[in-house]
């Protein structure tokens, strides 16, 4: 008799276009297409681009990411400070170390991975959260509010400068 066996989920194989090799640190956000293999530091998110359903990010044993990671395909080794989105498949390491919450579609996870954070299972990748600080300008433009524009939960009362308060009644410390 012949028997079904269970077929593994296929995801992406090899094909890596951007290394971030073990001596190098990025600070800022990255998006990309393709494969990022990671052995260095990042400083900031990783996101997928939206239309590359292939896109797979590994974090290797001696990578670190310090941000959030959106892709359809991930595959962690090393240590991911931040939340991880999964909208396809999600493959933790022996030493995958994740320090924030872990949104996934299909998981696979081998003995010593370790998830200190909530982990939320959807089959519908679609209905999978997405951080809206990924999608913000990566770049600041300069400071220059008064206390009039400063968002209601900012410190202080909107207006009040406290350098103000301490000048004399005169308005002038001269």
């Amino acid at each position: 008799m012949l028997s079904k066996k269970k077929q593994k989920p296929k995801r992406p194989q090899g094909h890596f276009d951007t290394l971030i090799s073990a001596k190098t640190t990025v600070e800022g956000n990255i998006r990309f297409c393709g494969g990022l293999h990671v052995d260095g530091k990042v400083q900031g998110n990783i996101m997928a681009e939206e239309q590359a359903d292939t896109a797979l990010i590994r974090v290797s044993e001696c990578g670190e990411v310090q941000g959030d990671i959106v892709a359809p395909h991930i595959v962690i080794n090393g240590t991911v400070t931040g939340d991880v989105f999964a909208l396809s498949h999600l493959e933790l390491a022996e030493k995958a170390a994740i320090k924030g919450n872990v949104f996934y579609n299909l998981i696979q996870m081998e003995a010593g991975a370790s998830v200190n954070g909530n982990m939320v299972h959807s089959k519908d990748p679609d209905a999978l959260p997405r951080p809206a600080r990924l999608n913000a300008p990566l770049t600041r433009g300069p400071v220059d509010q008064t206390g009039d524009e400063l968002p209601e939960d900012s410190p202080g009362e909107p207006g009040v400068n406290p350098l103000d308060e301490a000048l004399p009644a005169g308005g002038s410390k001269e």
